[in-house]
């Protein structure tokens, strides 16, 4: 899941350029860094709720729950059993 993530922000949010200056991992900052913005949040929302075939609550979309590939998965798994 952390790969499946990883790989949609590399693809959907830096440029080339970036790629090669940004050392992505599962705890690299994203919003507080400026890799995601409030607006990629809502798309990488949406990339997962369709992906893992679950429903994200928006009150836990949050800017903490959405900073690190970790929290994101950690977010996703606490919704799988939900759906």
């Amino acid at each position: 899941m952390e790969d499946v993530v990883l790989e949609y922000i590399r693809n959907e949010y830096l440029d080339e350029d970036d790629e090669e200056d940004v050392d992505l991992d599962v705890n690299t900052p994203l919003l507080s860094s400026g890799i995601v913005d409030s607006f990629s949040m809502v798309s990488l929302k949406r990339f997962l709720e369709k992906e893992y075939s679950i429903s994200l609550p928006d009150e836990e979309a949050s800017a903490e729950a959405f900073d690190t590939v970790a929290s994101i998965v950690a977010l996703v798994k606490r919704h799988q059993g939900n759906a």
